[in-house]
């Protein structure tokens, strides 16, 4: 009989060979995967045993938390030094004494310029933070020997007692509430993010327009009827902003209490106003006419459109350098990069800022005087409520500014409704609460900061991580990883092109070769 005709199951077992190969080699990278996991498993769960290392590899904790100290210190003190500058300049071309400007004994004399004081405790409070907080962050990773939100709590609320820098118990409880306002959003945005809570409201175009009503409607009340709830400064920003003199204040004052009103001050002040109208006062009246509130002016309309004016010649210098000076010195690069659209941005942002307050001025001058075209009797409450309508000039703002200024007048209104109701006994007058508040504020912020961002807002947090000389670790990154984290993360890339050609592979096999057909198999 003659022989069967050779097969060819030669070329097919070696295909299947090649095929098993891959098999096995995949097997072998998913037990090795397998003990580099678990291995990173015992690291985890050996972590208290060894110290986590500092974000700072190129220097010593000492030598990190000095350097942080003395840029932060330099970085406010050019900051207030430079504020009180262009103020000084300002000042001087008002004047017209042009020539002046170039003469340094005039513009940065100690008789002249008296910031050296100020600047230096604006530069100990953030330049003191920033130094204890990295240095208190790296005691802490050492002593606890891990690395969890609370070692930022601890540092922040401890580095807060920096606040001391400041003598002055008004401006460290204005900023203490500013942080506690800070505090309070970030914590609202945290809760809204995760869905656990939502305030009725907050999703209203204009609701960060009416928190600044509220507020300015609180600060305007306190500054006309308890003006000694309000900082000395900011009294006599006010005062110097408005148009009435503060005898006029004094005896609207004592007028809505139904106290006698000082005619003897308050005739003082008339006989020095030139065209005066004669004007009969009494002890006991019943409201402040506007002849007496304004006296320069017969028309009100014409007293409210010189009184903004005069508002926008006296605050533009102030805007600009609060404008153009922040942005020169935390941002010098881009303005050495483009220093012609830095200065227009600054010019154009100061008028629009101007323009916002003029029209507050203008505002709430116009409310008083219609009230008494309308009104034979004052109540204290008109003036809370003109506040609170004088306050919607905000809307001559821009929509992200409007936010950031309801947060800095809110802790203005709060530190006022706090000294009313410790001066009424509603609380307890507890010495140094302010400190207090401050540093577990900056705790709280210090969390927010390092480990929930996203809801701080973009200026502030901006603001912290630059005086922070941007050395806050963020636990999201990867810079800290384990040499068997890089080899995973290594191996997965490889892997992902040769099972996608193994998988291409197999399916081709099988659409060549019926493997059930093969002997052995």
């Amino acid at each position: 009989m003659p022989s069967p005709p050779p097969t060819s199951s030669p070329p097919q077992l070696n295909d299947t060979s090649d095929v098993s190969a891959e098999r096995r080699f995949r097997e072998a990278e998913d037990r090795l995967r397998e003990a580099i996991e678990e291995l990173q498993r015992r690291q985890r769960s050996q972590r208290q045993l060894h110290q986590p290392p500092c974000d700072h590899a190129d220097e010593s904790c000492v030598a990190n938390a000095i350097g942080n100290l003395c840029q932060s210190f330099l970085l406010s003190y050019g900051v207030r030094v430079g504020i009180g500058i262009l103020l000084r300049a300002f000042k001087l071309a008002r004047g017209k004494s042009y020539s002046s400007l170039l003469d340094l004994k005039q513009l940065v004399s100690e008789k002249n310029l008296i910031v050296r004081e100020e600047a230096c405790r604006i530069g100990l409070l953030f330049g003191g933070f920033t130094g204890s907080y990295h240095a208190l962050r790296c005691l802490l990773r050492k002593l606890r020997m891990k690395e969890t939100p609370m070692n930022a709590i601890l540092a922040g609320s401890v580095a807060g007692l920096s606040i001391l820098a400041l003598d002055d118990s008004n401006r460290r409880r204005t900023l203490a509430l500013y942080l506690l306002a800070r505090l309070a959003q970030c914590a609202y945005n945290s809760a809204k993010s995760k869905n656990k809570f939502h305030l009725w409201g907050s999703h209203w175009r204009h609701g960060d327009s009416l928190l600044f009503s509220l507020a300015c409607a609180q600060v305007m009340y306190a500054f006309v009827m308890r003006p000694e709830s309000l900082p000395k400064s900011y009294q006599d920003f006010i005062q110097k902003t408005g148009p009435v003199a503060q005898p006029v204040y004094k005896a609207v004052r004592d007028c809505c209490r139904g106290s006698r009103v000082d005619v003897a001050s308050l005739s003082a002040f008339l006989a020095s106003k030139k065209d005066h109208n004669f004007v009969k006062l009494e002890e006991f009246p019943s409201i402040i006419p506007c002849s007496i509130i304004h006296p320069d002016t017969n028309s009100c309309l014409a007293h409210n459109s010189k009184a903004a004016s005069a508002t926008f010649r006296k605050t533009f210098p102030l805007y600009f350098s609060l404008t153009f000076v922040p942005f020169v010195v935390l941002r010098l690069q881009k303005f050495m990069d483009a220093p012609v659209r830095t200065c227009w941005l600054a010019v154009k942002g100061a008028v629009r800022s101007t323009s916002f307050l003029s029209a507050f001025v203008g505002i709430f001058q116009a409310v008083i005087c219609l009230h008494r075209k309308v009104a034979t009797k004052d109540h204290k409450l008109v003036y809370w409520v003109a506040g609170g309508m004088a306050a919607l000039s905000v809307l001559l703002e821009k929509k992200a500014r409007r936010g950031e200024l309801a947060l800095y007048v809110l802790p203005r209104a709060g530190d006022s409704l706090w000294y009313i109701l410790v001066n009424r006994h509603f609380l307890p007058d507890i010495k140094n609460a302010e400190v207090a508040l401050f540093c577990a504020c900056m705790g709280g912020i210090m969390y927010y900061l390092e480990h929930e961002p996203d809801t701080m807002a973009p200026f502030l947090r901006g603001l912290i991580r630059r005086f922070l000389a941007s050395r806050i670790s963020n636990p999201g990154t990867t810079s800290n990883r384990s040499a068997s984290y890089s080899y995973l993360q290594a191996l997965d890339a490889m892997k992902k092109p040769k099972l996608q050609d193994t998988r291409d592979a197999e399916t081709s096999a099988s659409e060549k070769y019926n493997l059930e057909s093969i002997p052995g198999l």
